[in-house]
């Protein structure tokens, strides 16, 4: 019997080169081996994004056509909207009666969070509580494994805690540890060289047209101590160098060599960047073109999806219902 994984993307904008490489290219190697659960967790990005969410129904259609492009398959994995699948509110209800608040305050990332995003009030009860979604989310589905950066380790472990407790409150094993999936290829930073996100506005989006491409590229930092021409580089203190060594690794060894010994300019090199990350979008955005021109196939899948979700979910709820003894006979 294959292990079981649950991993999501917040519907809060168009997706970015940071989502492909470390999530979707990971999400297409999973999907080989275990029964995954890709969820399009927009309860989540509501938490942020609830002054004006009028967009999400559009940008959950346009993720998913990016989902399927980038290799993505709905007959290896079920793809659903978190939303639609109520049982996540419910669990999270429940794993929130117990939930020490010290153990919401002290992730990192929620303080991180909050100093990073400027221009939203996230000081809410629901902000908060993220963690305990994501907990409810995960555990939901029995998940064995969650493929995680490091960066996510602090929220994994809460989830497990917050495991232990339930088995031990009301002793039974009701709820699986999960284990981290650590994900081992390097992130790509930002244009400007910080976390590539949107609120820093230092992203390409897989959509990217390629003239726009080329412009942001263009103006992407470089290595700081090469002044002239004729000076050698410094690969390793290069942001630009760090996309070929993902995007075109047989090229990177020589481009390191050309950059050391001062026989290619950063103009030069950021050119050939370009063509080779247009290049490497173009089938992406030839496959989502096609399917976002049948909107109704991109729900259909998201429909089965949620179908298997809904009853995985309903399952492990239905259980936690009856060990509470709120699983009413009226």
């Amino acid at each position: 019997m294959k292990k079981k994984i649950l991993s999501g993307m917040r519907p809060t904008g168009k997706l970015h080169l940071g989502h492909l490489i470390g999530t979707l290219d990971n999400w297409v190697k999973l999907q080989e081996e275990y029964d995954c659960f890709f969820m399009v967790a927009d309860w989540h990005a509501l938490m942020s994004e609830y002054e004006d969410p009028a967009h999400m129904g559009d940008t959950i259609i346009d993720n998913v056509a990016d989902w399927l492009a980038c290799g993505i398959s709905p007959k290896k994995a079920a793809l659903f909207i978190q939303s639609q699948v109520p049982a996540h509110l419910e669990l999270y209800m429940f794993l929130s009666l117990f939930t020490p608040l010290g153990w919401l305050e002290r992730c990192p990332t929620y303080k991180e969070q909050l100093r990073e995003i400027k221009n939203r009030d996230l000081k809410t009860y629901a902000f908060l509580g993220y963690p305990v979604l994501q907990a409810a989310d995960i555990l939901l589905y029995k998940s064995d494994i969650v493929p995680v950066g490091e960066d996510q380790l602090p929220h994994l472990e809460l989830t497990r805690e917050i495991a232990r407790k339930f088995n031990s409150m009301y002793k039974k094993e009701v709820f699986p540890q999960p284990q981290a999936l650590l994900n081992t290829v390097s992130k790509l930073r930002g244009l400007d060289g910080r976390k590539m996100s949107k609120s820093y506005n230092n992203y390409i989006n897989l959509s990217e047209e390629p003239e726009e491409v080329r412009k942001k590229i263009k103006d992407m930092f470089t290595d700081p101590l090469r002044i002239r021409l004729n000076d050698p580089g410094h690969p390793d203190k290069c942001n630009v160098h760090s996309y070929y060594a993902v995007l075109a690794p047989l090229r990177e060894p020589e481009i390191d060599t050309l950059c050391r010994k001062a026989q290619i300019g950063c103009t030069e090199c950021k050119k050939e960047l370009a063509e080779i990350l247009i290049s490497y979008l173009a089938p992406i955005q030839k496959k989502r073109k096609d399917l976002l021109q049948d909107k109704g196939y991109i729900r259909d899948i998201l429909r089965e999806g949620k179908e298997k979700a809904y009853a995985a979910a309903l399952e492990t709820i239905v259980s936690v219902r009856k060990l509470l003894q709120v699983q009413y006979e009226l």
